[in-house]
């Protein structure tokens, strides 16, 4: 890969590049109507039990869709031997949102800063104001570009044994086990960057990487709010490509053809195989927290391959809740995504909102 730094930081946003009319596609910045039910952890007895009885993302909101803009519930007072703890990618991070803290590293990028000097309005931010703690109780140990199989590597020694290639990333922070280890509450967000990673360095094959300029644009934020405007200037970034005819059908073929039906496939593979690993590392270093599994939002929802890829994360994950003790999985169907894959400011409210309830008392 030319510039895997640069793929660093949007790994997780690779759907735009993927679909750009589609991520413009996505649903308006705003929940669904009043009639979807109220919001319900879902109970761990209720897992599917086979590939038929996978919910589809409508199925899986009947258990969702407060109000973005309502607190779940009035803050409890502080409570400082109560530590949650949130592992995952660049949307537990706050990618996307002012104040993202990040510097350059040798390879990747260093986020250290961000563990306790996350983002204000990401959801790591919100559910430790519902909770009533602060910083020091309420830690963000989203990593951009993390893979299942990253982080079944980092839980293992806090490090990762070598350099993730294709994501451009390698994390070191043996800390991230202490902070596991005193964790009430660990909320893990991960699994996107299976399949985006792989599709991200496809379509620069695709295009002899003539898309890292495009890509370049969304990173920036510029494109960031769906917008008639931002719109157009996508349609002109995506004409300035100026593919060959081989290029052309070979990015053609990725995505409309079912180019990525291989990538999406081995990313359910690899989830499948590393997520029971998360768990059952989790629950070694902490035996006793409640281990929260948030699900999936399908970022490119008019790919078919893409969107059965997510509901079956989804029910990966409502299977696992069912199989290990204490540990909850949160369905996240309507949680709005940017047009650079990350969550809105609404998005991270309604993520938030859901976590929470279904944190116990």
């Amino acid at each position: 890969m030319k510039h895997p730094r640069f793929a660093a930081w949007l790994c997780s946003a690779a759907a735009l590049v993927l679909l750009a009319v589609p991520a413009f596609a996505q649903q308006p910045d705003a929940l669904p109507p009043e009639a979807v039910p109220a919001a319900q952890v879902q109970p761990a007895e209720e897992a599917p039990t086979g590939e038929a009885a996978q919910p589809t993302e409508e199925a899986a909101a009947e258990e969702t869709a407060p109000d973005a803009e309502t607190p779940a519930e009035e803050a409890p007072a502080a409570d400082p031997q109560r530590t949650y703890v949130a592992l995952g990618d660049s949307i537990v991070s706050g990618v996307g949102l002012p104040d993202f803290k990040y510097t350059e590293a040798a390879i990747g990028m260093d986020v250290a800063a961000n563990f306790e000097g996350y983002p204000e309005q990401c959801y790591v931010s919100l559910v430790g104001k519902g909770l009533g703690l602060d910083r020091q109780h309420a830690i963000d140990l989203g990593l951009p570009g993390l893979t299942t199989g990253d982080l079944v590597d980092m839980l293992r020694t806090g490090a990762m044994p070598k350099m993730n290639q294709l994501a451009g990333t390698y994390y070191v922070y043996p800390q991230m086990l202490d902070y596991i280890r005193r964790a009430d509450i660990i909320s893990v967000q991960v699994g996107s960057n299976d399949a985006l990673v792989p599709a991200l360095v496809a379509l620069g094959n695709a295009t002899n990487w003539k898309s890292e300029q495009l890509v370049a644009t969304m990173v920036s934020g510029v494109l960031r709010e769906p917008s008639f405007e931002n719109l157009q200037r996508l349609n002109s970034g995506l004409s300035r490509l100026r593919l060959t005819r081989e290029e052309r059908k070979a990015t053609t073929q990725l995505l409309l053809g079912g180019g990525t039906d291989a990538i999406c496939e081995q990313a359910y593979q690899d989830a499948a195989v590393n997520m029971p690993q998360v768990v059952a590392q989790l629950r070694a270093l902490n035996p006793d927290a409640q281990i929260i599994l948030v699900g999936y939002t399908n970022p490119v929802p008019l790919l078919p391959e893409w969107t059965q890829l997510f509901r079956r994360l989804n029910a990966l994950g409502k299977s696992l809740a069912a199989q290990n003790e204490n540990v909850t999985y949160v369905p996240i169907p309507f949680a709005m995504t940017a047009t650079d894959a990350h969550p809105t400011v609404s998005g991270h409210k309604y993520i938030a909102n859901h976590i929470l309830r279904a944190i116990k008392k």
